[in-house]
């Protein structure tokens, strides 16, 4: 029943509309050289190369008067890669698959050769990508959704991360259901007014539907346990040509995500004021212990995770054959700028933004990252909690509005909204420890038939009996 997706003809079009364009990075009248960046300001697992970076204007000072910065945003990888193939984009950022549809478009040719410099952020289990649909959805699990229409962006990871949970739920993405090809915001239009059933997209379209209560989430990418991210790619020719340029933007995404590590509450609220995204939804991905670890070295289980998705971007990208990741992925210039602690870094995968202090309703030190938590309180900064149980103390000891209470799924570890997660009370838990949340009621399910001595509780309800079980201590 499914109908083809033009996975990647909006690419192919904007390809053709720009080849007999001029090519980017050519001297202007006044003597500047214009550099032109591709960046998404919606995902903002890219904000380190993108907005954020943008914001802080830390390339714009390395580069100097003689440059001129000329920023494209884009929704999406694909209109990026297709400008990038015709000369008019110098360095982009994008997501995993889309990452390989552009070094698949570009190897063919070396004047339009293009290599991946960089990461952005990423997730070990897969869950920058995620499936919701309507909050009033009878839908429990994946496979629910059966014989429905899912939105999509053709080629992108939250796309390929669709296809390989639907065929591990034991559907068909070609006959089982109806994929259907839209821009992240279309997408969203179409699930509230009702034209799909499911909305499958990556960072931070799924936690800002769930924030807005206008989607429940379905499907935590974590459960597939993939890792994905986005990351850097510079067209190589013109890396060849200005190598001050490419040394400049690294050592400028550097800096950026530096200050995202030291000044998370500033970088969210910076990057919420220029996407129109809401702080809380930002801090959900780009805070400490988010869903998204900032770090820009090439990991090796990032490079096994694009050997992992090639035979899936074969079967879902139309004219996709193959890449050739040896000659695609080059940390060469990343080395080069980011100094004597390369190797030791890319080798660890520990998330260098983690919530620390000391939890003050539990008296205790939040030392755990599968556990630890944290309160954003309107007018004040953030506050740690040990536990979720303790979380929950917090929220009812707060005399003043929450912006946010945020937690780790029990079981996978990404980090949602705690009015928004399904929360299991385990009686014979450790008295910080009894009320255990998780992303979706499929993981609930999971974990309580391995553990039946385990209750459903509403949120509402684990608010009052974690206060009540904290006093009677």
């Amino acid at each position: 029943m499914r109908t083809p997706m033009r996975t990647l003809s909006a690419a192919a079009a904007l390809l053709t509309a720009l080849t007999g364009c001029s090519l980017s990075g050519a001297a202007e009248s006044g003597g500047t050289t214009t550099v032109v960046i591709g960046y998404q300001s919606k995902t903002i697992n890219t904000v380190t190369a993108g907005t954020l970076l943008r914001s802080l204007g830390y390339l714009e000072k390395r580069l100097g008067p003689k440059y001129r910065v000329e920023w494209q945003d884009h929704d999406t990888g694909a209109p990026i890669t297709a400008k990038m193939v015709a000369g008019k984009i110098d360095i982009g950022s994008m997501g995993d698959y889309p990452l390989l549809i552009n070094a698949a478009r570009t190897q063919a040719a070396e004047t339009a050769r293009t290599e991946l410099i960089s990461i952005t952020g990423y997730n070990l289990r897969g869950g920058l990508n995620m499936v919701v649909v309507p909050p009033a959805s009878p839908a429990k699990t994946l496979a629910d959704l059966k014989g429905t229409k899912i939105s999509a962006s053709a080629g992108s990871a939250g796309h390929g991360t669709l296809v390989q949970a639907l065929e591990k739920a034991g559907l068909d993405p070609a006959t089982d259901v109806q994929i259907v090809n839209h821009q992240p915001p279309v997408g969203a239009s179409q699930l509230e007014s009702g034209g799909v059933q499911g909305y499958a997209q990556f960072v931070a379209w799924p936690g800002l539907l769930a924030f807005q209560g206008k989607g429940r989430l379905l499907y935590d990418g974590s459960a597939l346990g993939v890792p994905t991210f986005h990351g850097v790619v510079v067209r190589r020719a013109y890396a060849a040509e200005h190598p001050e340029v490419v040394d400049a933007f690294l050592r400028a995404q550097i800096d950026a995500t530096k200050y995202l590590h030291e000044h998370p509450l500033e970088a969210a609220e910076s990057v919420a004021k220029t996407t129109g995204l809401p702080g809380e939804v930002v801090y959900l991905y780009n805070g400490p212990g988010g869903i998204s670890t900032f770090d820009v070295t090439l990991k090796q289980p990032l490079r096994a995770a694009h050997e992992h998705d090639v035979p899936y971007l074969k079967r879902i990208g139309d004219g996709f054959s193959g890449v050739d990741l040896d000659r695609f992925v080059n940390d060469s210039y990343l080395r080069k700028a980011y100094g004597p602690g390369y190797d030791a870094d890319a080798a660890s995968t520990v998330n260098r933004a983690a919530v620390t202090g000391r939890d003050p309703v539990c008296g205790e030190q939040v030392t755990d990252p599968r556990t630890a938590s944290e309160l954003w309180v309107s007018g004040a900064t953030t506050r740690p909690a040990a536990t979720p149980t303790c979380l929950l103390r917090q929220v009812a000891a707060e005399k003043g509005p929450v912006r946010a209470a945020y937690v780790p799924d029990t079981t996978t570890g990404t980090r949602w909204f705690a009015d928004k997660a399904v929360w299991l009370h385990d009686p014979e838990g450790e008295a910080n420890a009894r009320f255990l949340p998780f992303t979706t009621q499929d993981g609930a399910d999971a974990y309580r038939a391995e553990h039946p001595r385990t209750e459903p509780v509403s949120y509402q309800e684990a608010v009052k009996a974690a206060t009540a079980a904290g006093a009677a201590r």
